[in-house]
């Protein structure tokens, strides 16, 4: 399975996440035996990391909103960016180009171009504030 449809995978389990008070093992679990999902590991732990840790992936999000609130965006808009940004935190071997670039076809596929756009809006300002001190260091050196 390739890494885009592991985050297909992922996505689609922290957007059903949203609307469940079960959690994402139970999520999972009925998954698994009601559709006969198979997860990668690859999904599994992008999904368990976003989920583990959604109250500090919310904030970094909402801290780069104009004007919004984070209960105003979308759900597929929601899920897409839990995901990516917690790639661009936690993933160091992915590339950022890679992260947002998949993280706006997820938006394209499951939504539409207005939340692709937004997307990439709100993640290009989380990766320009993330990276700038380390792009600066390497400038530097």
């Amino acid at each position: 399975m390739t890494r885009h449809e592991s985050r297909q995978q992922a996505f689609c389990l922290l957007f059903e996440r949203i609307f469940s008070k079960a959690s994402l093992q139970e999520i999972i679990d009925n998954a698994a035996e009601s559709r006969d999902l198979v997860l990668s590991d690859y999904a599994m732990e992008l999904a368990q990391k976003a989920d583990s840790n959604v109250e500090e992936l919310d904030r970094i999000i909402e801290s780069k909103l104009k004007k919004w609130k984070i209960n105003r965006i979308s759900k597929v808009a929601l899920a897409v960016l839990r995901l990516a940004v917690s790639e661009l935190q936690y993933e160091k071997d992915v590339p950022v180009k890679v992260i947002i670039n998949e993280a706006v076809e997820l938006a394209k596929n499951f939504s539409g171009e207005e939340d692709a756009s937004f997307v990439n809006g709100v993640l290009g300002a989380i990766a320009r504030s993330t990276d700038a001190p380390q792009e600066e260091a390497e400038v530097n050196a």
